[in-house]
């Protein structure tokens, strides 16, 4: 119950000690990460995270935890993942509840219990403390309380299939993220409306100059480019500040925080940083982001676009020396987790 409790409150800090013991007993045991984290858990974490309405940030960590253990996983299997799992728990920042109220309604395990009665958790992966998935979930109850909305039913969950969607299409071939559940319009094609740094586009959204229809382009601003992917989480709070939540689209290299919510898509890949198509995006050019066909177009002739990529020159880095250089020269796409050792 460790990741839904309350930083106040007393369980956290008895949590803490008996992490320590686990830790130690894992220690004694020679229970090693490798251990672990498996194609199998990785499945695991991915069916939890659909299944909660967890954040876009998901994919970037398990893409760099994957290569980390040395276990096959690409952007791809996120989309396959998807399809199969429901999202059953009413949350925000798309549905009405908090993290609190998951905790009060039976927490992380009881969510686990109900995706593993259904198929969806391979209860045999092993866990920090020695026991399997399926022994730690042996005494939660098979179904959530009938005094709580929380978590749904299997049969009855918020979403059919899970939220986070990978976007591909010229704009982003090596894919981009979404998250594609409670919007009103799914689709959007307007005019971009073009930033190379958050400063600017969230000036332009305070300053009333962002209207409904208009798809903002925040670029240079991934793993090199940033350098390390900062969050656009004041951006995109302006926006639904400003009325235009599900009327203004956002794509970015960047990344988004858990709270975000709108017609937005981040991670964008290739970077505008490495040359990506997002580079060469101009003012006013046609922009379609369709949630539906999972698509993210740049509605221009090809032609024109590789025209664009022969004038384009790199910028100059942000930073030249010290650890944000070294982490700009060094880091790899989006699409494979931004790690740093993928030479």
């Amino acid at each position: 119950y460790s990741s839904t409790m309350a930083n106040p409150h007393d369980e956290k800090a008895n949590s803490a000690k008996e992490s320590a013991k686990v830790l130690i007993e894992a220690i004694k045991k020679d229970l090693k990460p490798r251990d672990i984290v498996t194609k199998k858990a990785i499945e695991n974490a991915v069916a939890v995270i659909m299944a909660t309405g967890g954040s876009t940030n998901a994919v970037l960590h398990f893409l760099a935890i994957a290569h980390a253990a040395e276990v096959e996983w690409t952007i791809d299997d996120f989309e396959r993942m998807r399809k199969k799992v429901p999202v059953i728990c009413d949350l925000k920042p798309s549905g009405k509840y908090l993290a609190v109220d998951l905790h009060q309604a039976g927490g992380i395990p009881q969510v686990m219990k109900v995706l593993l009665n259904a198929g969806l958790l391979h209860g045999d992966c092993v866990t920090i403390s020695g026991q399997t998935i399926a022994e730690v979930l042996k005494d939660v109850p098979d179904v959530p309380r009938a005094d709580q909305d929380v978590i749904r039913p299997i049969d009855k969950p918020m979403y059919d299939e899970g939220h986070l969607a990978i976007l591909k299409g010229n704009l982003s071939p090596e894919g981009a993220v979404a998250k594609i559940t409670g919007l009103k319009n799914p689709v959007i094609t307007g005019p971009a409306r073009v930033f190379d740094d958050e400063q600017s586009a969230l000036k332009a959204i305070l300053d009333g100059k962002i209207v409904a229809g208009d798809v903002m382009v925040l670029r240079y601003l991934g793993p090199k480019g940033g350098p390390g992917m900062p969050e656009m989480l004041a951006p995109t709070g302006a926006l639904i500040g400003a009325g235009l939540g599900e009327s203004v689209g956002l794509i970015t290299d960047g990344r988004f925080s858990g709270g975000t919510w709108g017609m937005v898509v981040g991670h964008v890949a290739p970077e505008a940083a490495a040359g990506g198509t997002i580079a060469f995006v101009h003012e006013g050019d046609s922009i379609t982001i369709d949630a539906h066909a999972l698509k993210l177009e740049l509605n221009v002739p090809e032609a024109e676009i590789a025209k664009r990529r022969e004038g384009w020159k790199a910028p100059a880095p942000r930073y030249t020396r010290g650890v944000q250089a070294k982490f700009a020269f060094n880091a790899s796409s989006a699409s494979s987790g931004a790690v740093l050792d993928k030479f």
